[in-house]
């Protein structure tokens, strides 16, 4: 391996090399964090808007007809169910979304 031609491809290969590695490595997450925060945001703002909305409908249902509380509670009770419904498919929609970049990361490798 003295020949000037051989140290010459070995340093050449050994370039290649290094751009494959840094092409290959994973990229660093830095607003994974900010991400998983922030949908977790969405869930609670979700939940919490089903149960305003249910609130409310509820509470005029029994301003405008006079009875008890009886319309607000169910009405609150809707919109509790769905929030959660909509808190679970977003959930769903997150995990599928996650599950599909790690099926396109096991791909790549």
């Amino acid at each position: 391996m003295t020949d000037p031609d051989q140290q010459q491809r070995l340093k050449q290969l050994e370039a290649k090399i290094e751009v494959a590695k840094k092409a290959l490595a994973p990229k660093p997450r830095v607003d994974e964090h900010y991400s998983q925060a922030s949908l977790a945001w969405r869930m609670v703002i979700e939940l919490c808007a089903g149960l305003g909305i249910g609130f409310g409908i509820g509470y005029s249902l029994d301003r405008f007809f006079g009875t008890i509380p009886i319309f607000m509670v169910l009405f609150v009770m809707l919109g509790l169910a769905a929030g959660v419904k909509t808190m679970l498919r977003s959930a769903q929609e997150i995990q599928e979304k996650k599950m599909a970049e790690e099926v396109d990361e096991n791909k790549g490798a």
